[in-house]
């Protein structure tokens, strides 16, 4: 197997369906049996599973995995992962922002990095329409705190396109557990600390429409993320064992 596509796939049942459509299209003639979709439905409480095991049926490219708990996009990437077969392995959103053929830019790009990522902040990427001007601000702030954070010189942890060598992959999976919002910056972040180079791509990404982020949010609770991820790599790991252990069962019974 030569490809694998991982797609975490929580209640999309309106743009999973084109999405998968696409890529089949796309990549199928060019790949033939050597590539395959892993389609991730963790969670979902709409008809997301049946799109995700009708288009199983339907494309001998496309594997449907259900997860009944809702584990996240980090989480349902590690089970993909666990499950791909490809030399190189990458995952991409489910609501089809980015298309098939800047996903293949990736794979015509990674050459002997560890992983190429897609960036929509490099100056030739296209991006369209423009975000609204709270998620651009939010998105920068992010950024900067990665930079300053981890030292991990990339305008966009957040891109959901990556592609990684498959055995850099494998070197890394055991080190692998955060499943939210810092799951991007530990991959990349486990990836440098095994020496691995990380390439940057500039990337075509279009608003599919439809997104339930909430701005304010996310915003907190990415940047609890990355501290929390932070000191999980530093002297301080223990009050991050602390928490867990009293005032983070608290928060989680009231959630």
């Amino acid at each position: 197997m030569k490809l694998s596509i991982v797609v975490p796939a929580f209640n999309e049942e309106a743009r999973l369906q084109p999405m998968l459509d696409s890529y089949v299209a796309f990549f199928a003639p060019r790949f033939g049996g050597e590539v395959e979709l892993l389609v991730v439905v963790n969670g979902s409480t709409d008809r997301t599973e049946q799109i995700a095991t009708e288009a199983a049926g339907r494309y001998p490219q496309v594997r449907a995995f259900i997860e009944p708990r809702a584990i996240g996009k980090g989480g349902a990437i590690l089970l993909g992962f666990q499950a791909a077969r490809g030399e190189r392995v990458g995952f991409v959103d489910a609501d089809n922002s980015t298309p098939p053929e800047a996903f293949q830019a990736l794979v015509d790009h990674l050459g002997d990095a560890g992983v190429i990522i897609a960036s929509r902040w490099l100056p030739e990427s296209e991006v369209s329409p423009r975000q609204p001007l709270k998620r651009r601000i939010a998105s920068r702030v992010f950024n900067w705190l990665v930079r300053w954070m981890f030292g991990l010189r990339i305008t966009d942890t957040q891109c959901g396109a990556k592609l990684l060598n498959g055995a850099a992959l494998r070197e890394v999976m055991p080190r692998l557990g955060i499943t939210r919002w810092a799951f991007d910056v530990d991959l990349l972040f486990q990836l440098r600390r095994a020496g691995h180079r990380i390439l940057e791509w500039p990337t075509v990404w279009r608003d599919a429409g439809g997104s339930r982020l909430k701005v304010g949010q996310a915003s907190v609770e990415m940047f609890v993320a990355i501290c929390r991820l932070r000191l999980l790599f530093s002297p301080f790991r223990w009050i991050v064992t602390l928490y867990d252990r009293t005032l983070g069962r608290v928060i989680r019974l009231k959630g």
